[in-house]
C-alpha cells in the first residue's frame, strides 16, 4: 500500500511559478507510473503529467514547455514545477500512482489534492 501526500501549491501571480511535491509513504521504487492531474471549477478531470520508472516522460499539450515532472524513487518523491503559470491553470492538483503497466495511464493511488490558483 501506498499513501502519497502532497505539499506546496497556493497562491502565484500569472507568469509565476510553483513547484508541487508528493511524498510516498512506501516505497515508490517499484511503482510503474506516476503522475498529476487536475480538476479547475467547471472541467473535467485532466491528465497532465505522467512518469514512468524508467523516467518517460508526458504531458498534455496545454503544459508542454511549461511544466516539468520528475521523480526520485531513492528519496520517495515525485515533484512538479510549474513555470509561466497561466490563469488557465487554475485547479486542485492531485498527485497519482499507477502500480502496474498499461497501455492507459490508470491510477491506483490517490493524493489529497492541493488548490493552485494562478492570478491575472
Amino acid at each position: 500500500q501506498v499513501q502519497l501526500v502532497e505539499s506546496g501549491g497556493g497562491l502565484v501571480q500569472s507568469g509565476g511559478s510553483l513547484r508541487r511535491s508528493c511524498a510516498g509513504s512506501g516505497s515508490i521504487r517499484y511503482i510503474y507510473a506516476m503522475g498529476w492531474y487536475r480538476r479547475a471549477p467547471g472541467k473535467h478531470r485532466e491528465l497532465v503529467t505522467t512518469i514512468t520508472e524508467s523516467g518517460s516522460t508526458t504531458y498534455a499539450d496545454a503544459v508542454k514547455g511549461r511544466f516539468t515532472i520528475s521523480r526520485d524513487n531513492a528519496e520517495n518523491t515525485l515533484t512538479l514545477q510549474m513555470n509561466s503559470l497561466k490563469p488557465e491553470d487554475t485547479a486542485v492538483y492531485y498527485c497519482t500512482a499507477d502500480r502496474y503497466y498499461s497501455t492507459t495511464y490508470s491510477p491506483d493511488y490517490w493524493g489529497q489534492g492541493t488548490q493552485v490558483t494562478v492570478s491575472s
